[in-house]
């Protein structure tokens, strides 16, 4: 089943010129929701993943399970203000804006190989400001791993730029 066809686009959202491309739409298919999950983790069941970092908030519904099925830790990237201890934090220009993301200062230990996820790419800020907290904290991304790419919008390429790898599984190039 191809993945992209159970994705939603929504016009304007959350702003004028905006394409959404609405995951909700694949996450309630279960078939969808297996395909996705088993695709990621049969991609990485040979890395030797320590900890799978989840980008909030869509990319925890994709990062969770994939850590349980790797036999690796879960950890939430979030917004300011939502993790309860300690963190560090790292600000980044979005699509549509700006914002912080913050990670607990014990998420991440020295030489943990570490599989970043979140639903989608577009400029790539979120995803860049992610990799800098984990590098911060002295962890290795192995690979950047998102359901979407949207590469006319720049991100992916940017962070293949900086020396990151990717890997999506689907991308819309319009």
């Amino acid at each position: 089943m191809p993945i992209k066809s159970l994705i939603r686009t929504i016009a304007h959202y959350p702003r004028e010129g905006i394409m959404f491309r609405d995951i909700t739409t694949l996450l309630k298919d279960p078939t969808g929701l297996r395909t996705t999950i088993d695709q990621i983790t049969e991609r990485y069941r040979s890395e030797k993943i320590n900890k799978v970092v989840g980008i909030e908030s869509r990319g925890f519904i994709i990062a969770a399970p994939v850590a349980y099925a790797l036999g690796a830790g879960f950890v939430p990237v979030r917004k300011p203000g939502k993790l309860p201890a300690d963190t560090i934090g790292c600000d980044y220009q979005l699509e549509y804006g700006r914002d912080r993301i913050e990670i607990h200062v014990d998420a991440i230990e020295k030489n943990d190989r570490v599989l970043l996820i979140d639903d989608l790419i577009a400029t790539g800020g979120t995803m860049e400001a992610a990799i800098k907290l984990i590098e911060e904290m002295n962890g290795t991304v192995i690979e950047c791993c998102l359901v979407v790419d949207l590469p006319t919008i720049g991100g992916s390429k940017r962070l293949q730029q900086q020396g990151h790898k990717l890997f999506s599984l689907c991308r819309y190039d319009d």
